[in-house]
């Protein structure tokens, strides 16, 4: 029996809990040579141009908690919070396509009020309470 991620969910759970871990050179392993990742920055192409949009963020990270994973044989679907220095709470989620066990694309979706609030682009209004994570604090994810 092979300890090796096969399905699209387990590999996304994989490449997912090897980036909010820090460990860019795991996370990888996972991406196709030729991996599209769409982010509200812009679309990255192959995997250094992912690995070096994505390190950045990971690297940061003081928490990460996945709230949801659902896939198939070729996509899935992870929903998850993270938290670092700057931000307690960054809601995200992502949507991975696979080919031949190996991720081709990303589309990534995240709340960015948490990032605008942190540099003073934006003030909350008054009256508002401030923004509180959705739970859990357990770096990595389940």
């Amino acid at each position: 029996m092979s300890t090796e991620p096969d399905g699209a969910l387990e590999i996304a759970i994989a490449y997912h809990r090897a980036w909010t871990s820090g460990d860019m050179d795991s996370a990888v392993q996972y991406l196709a040579a030729d991996v599209s990742c769409f982010a509200p920055a812009g679309t990255m192409t192959g995997q250094a141009e992912v690995r070096a949009f994505m390190e950045p963020f990971a690297e940061s990270l003081t928490s990460s908690t996945l709230y949801a994973a659902y896939g198939s044989n070729d996509e899935a679907i992870l929903m998850y919070d993270t938290a670092n220095h700057f931000v307690p709470t960054a809601p995200g989620a992502e949507l991975y396509r696979l080919r031949d066990g190996l991720i081709v694309e990303i589309r990534i979706i995240f709340d960015r009020l948490p990032f605008a609030l942190a540099r003073g682009d934006v003030v909350m209004k008054p009256g508002r309470s401030d923004m509180a994570p959705l739970g859990g604090s357990e770096r990595g994810g389940p």
